[in-house]
């Protein structure tokens, strides 16, 4: 997006100054381009944006190449002058600029654009009168960027979402935008000032971002997690701190195994949000549960449950499951080729106990007989959450099959690691569906909706899905490729960790006794049978000994991790340098493997990596 903004600023630009030298049309001046317009020199040329322009004449093709060039130059010029331009000044973006006429909100409210542009209709329209301009304010500026509609990477929709009024709380949500190169494009099209009555003080500004509310408690986010972004929250918890937690560590003694324990704590547990944590009162928290037919109609009114109904009407069930981000490890992805996403490592992923009602007995509760769930037609239960943008809340789906079957052991839960819900997992209640992506596991619930159809939205149909090595953002087509359910077999190694320095005694053989400890899941209940340890990059493998984190759970419904340890044996002939590099992979009970390297299931947004785990040591 970063890359986007830079580009069209000096595509803006350079365009404009190629039209300029080879078409001789109707003049303007570059004063839509330029905050002020006496900053820079008043060219005339054509707007390549416009919806009413006619296409360059074809005797500009015969002008020679030196035009072109000049006008490139210009163009980059008038670029590098304006870089440097707000580089020098120590004007924040927003701020009110002297010299330039004052707007009153009401005044913004009526440039809404021309109706055209939210019907996507093919009709010709003149960009540049003012009953046809699409103005926002951001702090107390006010800006012309009916040229940017179309060009906006975040879509059309999005940016019309402001039209006539403050991008500020907008931007508060879609935190990609808190960045000086997307300011500076937006200062582009500066036009005025707020009028001093309308101006907003810091205080009121800061008011406007959603984040501020989050109901988070002192101690919900542990200081020692990896804190990905701050808004919206996600945090990954450091192999340090897993590897102390689940193996019993002694800080003191990190390579000696204790009481091995699969549940993370809940302050420790990795949080992904994609929005702002809303604030609920239990009190008053009801979700609700529609039935749609073929035509999407709903069968029934909503039929809905409050958080005291949920926890009296129904038996508590517990099930012990782990949660993995879709794009955890996605760190290893990026070194081969950058990626859109969060840069995780190892952990983006936890263990807990959940306990709540299991979702096939408040579907039955609510009138959703077998007979109900048969029906042909139904083949989906979507999930809606809370949290919400100014569009839309957070919604996804899974397969009913997979929702309404009693041995899947999905659950409505209110609990977690035998306490409330924290806000940051989906206080006061959250759906757990084991063995699939954490995308699926909706938080706040909202609504439960049984339809024909999957959820349509952002999270479900362009987001959280896999693609071809060979797939770009110039080809990509989200329609054909499925959502992500269950995930492949995975593992990471927790101790040692990569990049530290070991002390270890060598023994009478004059070998090292290397130990290593970590993790192993597969999704879709597929519990692991082995994992193997390699310190010569995949000629010797020694087996790991296994722990399940919940022992009764059967082979083909281990929605809980399994943690594995092992000394391995490093003969001195085959330390190099005193470097070692530890390899684990893991085989889940259909016999999966991992593969080898992440370079051929590179994908563009960096999902679904599970390669081979690789850490390097220094051995003293």
């Amino acid at each position: 997006i970063l890359v986007a903004c830079d580009f069209v600023m000096a595509q803006r630009r350079i365009i404009h100054a190629i039209r300029t030298s080879l078409s001789h049309q109707s003049n303007r001046q570059l004063s839509c381009l330029s905050p002020r317009a006496s900053a820079y020199p008043q060219l005339p040329f054509s707007d390549p944006f416009s919806h009413n322009q006619n296409s360059s004449s074809s005797s500009s093709s015969s002008s020679s190449f030196k035009p072109i060039l000049l006008a490139a130059a210009i163009g980059a010029g008038l670029f590098l002058t304006r870089k440097l331009e707000a580089e020098e000044s120590k004007q924040k973006p927003g701020e009110v600029v002297d010299g330039l006429p004052n707007y009153s909100m009401a005044q913004v409210a009526q440039h809404k654009g021309h109706p055209s542009i939210y019907t996507d209709d093919e009709v010709e329209f003149d960009a540049e009168a003012d009953q046809n301009q699409l103005w926002v304010t951001y702090r107390n500026g006010v800006y012309n960027i009916t040229e940017f509609i179309d060009l906006h990477p975040g879509s059309k929709s999005k940016i019309l979402l402001a039209a006539g009024s403050r991008i500020d709380p907008y931007w508060a949500h879609y935190r990609q935008h808190d960045h000086h190169t997307v300011t500076d494009l937006l200062e582009t099209m500066r036009i005025g000032n707020v009028t001093p009555e309308e101006r907003l003080s810091e205080q009121q500004i800061a008011a406007l971002d959603p984040y501020t509310q989050e109901p988070i408690r002192e101690g919900d986010r542990d200081s020692r997690l990896i804190v990905r972004a701050k808004k919206p929250f996600n945090a990954e918890t450091a192999p340090k701190e897993l590897d102390e937690v689940l193996f019993g560590i002694d800080p003191s003694n990190p390579s000696s195994p204790g009481k091995i324990t699969g549940e993370v704590p809940n302050p420790l547990h990795y949080k992904r949000n994609h929005l702002p944590v809303p604030k609920v009162d239990p009190e008053t928290y009801a979700f609700e549960i529609l039935i749609e037919n073929p035509d999407g109609s709903l069968t029934l009114p909503p039929v809905r449950f409050t958080l005291n109904e949920l926890k009296t009407l129904f038996p508590k069930h517990e099930v012990m499951v782990t949660i993995q981000c879709a794009g955890n490890r996605r760190n290893d992805i990026h070194k081969v080729k950058p990626v859109l996403g969060l840069g995780w490592d190892v952990g983006a992923i936890g263990n807990a106990r959940w306990a709540g009602a299991r979702l096939v007995d408040v579907l039955r509760h609510a009138g959703v007989t077998d007979e109900v769930l048969l029906k042909s037609y139904l083949q989906h239960a979507k999930f809606k959450g809370l949290d919400r943008d100014f569009a839309n809340h957070y919604e996804t789906s899974v397969p009913l099959a997979k929702a309404a079957d009693p041995n899947n052991d999905v659950i409505l839960a209110y609990e977690m690691n035998g306490e409330e819900i924290p806000p940051d997992h989906g206080f006061p209640v959250r759906v757990v569906v084991p063995g699939v992506v954490g995308a699926r596991n909706v938080k706040w619930l909202h609504q439960i909706r049984l339809s024909p159809n999957e959820s349509q939205s952002q999270w479900q149909q362009n987001d959280y899905k896999g693609f071809s090595p060979s797939t770009d953002w110039s080809n990509v087509d989200f329609k054909t490729s499925p959502a992500i359910q269950q995930l492949p077999v995975q593992s990471a190694i927790l101790y040692p960790v990569n990049g530290t320095s070991l002390a270890l005694s060598r023994d009478s053989s004059d070998s090292i006794s290397l130990p290593v400890m970590g993790y192993a899941w597969s999704g879709g209940g597929r519990g692991i049978v082995r994992v193997d340890v390699s310190v010569d990059n995949g000629k010797t493998w020694q087996v790991a000994d296994l722990h399940k984190a919940d022992p009764a759970q059967p082979l083909e419904k281990t929605w809980a991790w399994t943690l594995w340890n092992a000394n391995v044996v490093i003969p001195a002939s085959d330390i190099s340098g005193n470097e070692v590099e530890v390899i684990c992979k893991a085989v889940d009970s259909s016999y999966n493997n991992q593969p080898e390297t992440p370079t051929h299931i590179w994908n563009l947004r960096g999902v679904l990596n599970n390669s081979w785990h690789r850490v390097k040591v220094r051995l003293q």
